[in-house]
């Protein structure tokens, strides 16, 4: 299934705070569900700054230390791609990959990789109702 790596806590944000967009150097014609993988790599300076543009957007995110990194988290739905969008959470400057319908998952580790990437489908059974069908 196709999978896109996401670093702590924008990954966190998609799946549980409501970020529906994610910000990008690149427009993609992938359109459909897929996994989000929380990166391994977090500086404290990206998580002060994430947390602090998403209290500013009311949502606190969890301490560092809870936030799940190397693995899939959850699956989201991509349903366009633009230059600019209007959502609170498009930074300027960037591309948009517009999103909807997150669903948190059961933590899998996985290792990453840049762009949407392929993963066999490890999902557990009590899970497949997160997956299209």
């Amino acid at each position: 299934m196709k999978t896109l790596s996401i670093r702590q806590p924008w990954a966190w944000l998609i799946i549980h705070g409501g970020k529906d967009i994610e910000n990008r150097s690149w427009l993609t014609k992938f359109r459909g569900r897929f996994l989000v993988h929380a990166s391994k790599g977090m500086t404290k300076q990206e998580y002060a700054d994430a947390a602090e543009y998403a209290q500013r957007l009311g949502v606190t995110v969890p301490p560092a230390a809870e936030l799940l990194r190397g693995g899939i988290i959850g699956s989201v739905e991509a349903i366009g791609s633009d230059i600019s969008h209007p959502s609170p959470w498009y930074m300027p400057g960037n591309k948009a990959i517009v999103l909807r319908d997150p669903r948190p998952l059961p933590f899998i580790s996985v290792n990453g990789r840049l762009g949407f990437f392929d993963v066999p489908c490890a999902i557990p059974e009590t899970h497949k109702e997160c997956l299209p069908k």
